[in-house]
């Protein structure tokens, strides 16, 4: 078994295909150090710059000193602590949804509401850019899965229509976090009313970024309606950690009794609860940071003009310079790092075959001449590489 992982090992790196992790040494931040080098970073989802802040920090500390460092136990046991309880009202309240519930982590949420709600006789359908824990969810539930392509609601419709399933979920990510694009969720929601389905929107990298003070993609398209479930990450834009799923009291519950993500695992530290409560005043009342990081996605998008690459169309923090290669996309990456500047190429499985890209994150944290410094730098890339 050793000597075929080493193999296939050796065929990945031949491939380009090679992940390495670099050590980071200093808090999360646009500038950070890493591998014990000072980098200009556009390679975290810390969004609005939460991941450092002082509030946030403070919160913490103080939530620790009161509730100590572990969960102790499941929450179903004596895990469940009222700083848990506060964070999933707060959060609940913020976007606009009945009841709230919180996980350990996005993939965790997802693998939990899926298999929790779906069977052998129902069907989930599910677009075929999704990130891979809808993918994960959808076959540890046993249900059938129908995948279409890419926001082809046509296709979708279609088999809608056709299937007889006892339950039928539609999972989406309501922003894709290769492409930046979003879920037409309007259109999505009339569909699931139409053949009575329910509607999973994983919002990991819309929440505190889309809509009024960050509420996200239901705020974004002003929609609301008893079939959404709502899966929003924690440790994006929120700057702290876990997932939180926002939906019908009645689905809450549910979960709490058949999520067995949910059950069968430690309960988060509560000091990370008592962050998230400060995370979502912060996005509440701070709208400068929100305006801030709206200010440098447009100009990262008026200024940079490429000829060779395609910067891929996306109003997001997330904007894809698409490559091709993945030793084009390699090679443009370590262009950048040489000049200080950190932005990791993607490159498949996470993507299709020969879309290899750059992912430049944009967050709050960033400033007006960090970002030009970006756009200098692919300029320069594009005449030299």
């Amino acid at each position: 078994m050793i000597n075929q992982l080493k193999i296939e090992l050796s065929e990945r790196a031949e491939a380009g295909l090679q992940r390495q992790r670099r050590l980071l040494q200093s808090p999360q931040s646009a500038h950070l150090v890493a591998d014990g080098e000072p980098l200009l970073s556009f390679a975290s989802n810390d969004y609005l710059g939460l991941a450092n802040h002082p509030a946030l920090i403070a919160a913490f500390k103080a939530a620790a000193v009161e509730a100590g460092v572990g969960g102790g136990a499941s929450h179903l046991i004596t895990g469940h602590h009222q700083f848990h309880h506060q964070a999933e009202q707060s959060l609940a309240d913020f976007i606009g949804l009945p009841a709230g519930l919180l996980f350990s982590t996005g993939y965790m949420a997802n693998m939990g509401i899926v298999a929790a709600l779906m069977g052998r006789d129902d069907a989930i359908f599910a677009d075929k850019l999704n990130h891979a824990s809808l993918n994960d969810a959808a076959l540890l539930s046993r249900a059938t899965l129908h995948r279409y392509a890419h926001q082809d609601l046509a296709q979708l419709e279609k088999l809608l229509k056709q299937s007889t399933a006892k339950r039928k979920l539609v999972v989406v990510d309501a922003v894709f976090s290769m492409d930046g694009d979003f879920a037409l969720v309007p259109e999505l929601l009339v569909l699931c009313e139409q053949y009575d389905a329910y509607l999973l929107l994983d919002d990991a990298h819309g929440f505190g970024v889309l809509g009024k003070q960050g509420r996200g993609i239901l705020d974004y398209f002003n929609v609301q309606s008893s079939r959404v479930i709502y899966m929003a990450t924690l440790g994006k834009a929120a700057g702290v950690a876990g997932a939180f799923v926002g939906a019908d009291a009645t689905i809450i519950d549910y979960l709490i009794q058949s999520a067995k993500t949910y059950i069968y695992t430690t309960a988060s530290p509560p000091a990370l609860a008592a962050a998230l409560v400060k995370s979502v005043e912060v996005m509440r009342t701070d709208a400068e940071r929100h305006q801030h990081l709206q200010s440098l996605i447009h100009l990262f998008k008026s200024e940079l003009k490429l000829k060779k690459w395609q910067l891929m169309p996306s109003i997001t923090a997330i904007q894809p310079v698409l490559v091709g290669s993945n030793q084009a996309a390699l090679n443009l990456s370590q262009f950048l790092l040489a000049r200080g500047i950190l932005v990791p190429a993607i490159r498949p499985p996470t993507v299709p075959k020969d879309t290899a890209r750059l992912r430049v994150s944009i967050s709050a944290a960033h400033s007006v001449e960090d970002v030009r410094q970006l756009i200098n730098a692919l300029h320069e890339a594009e005449e030299t590489l």
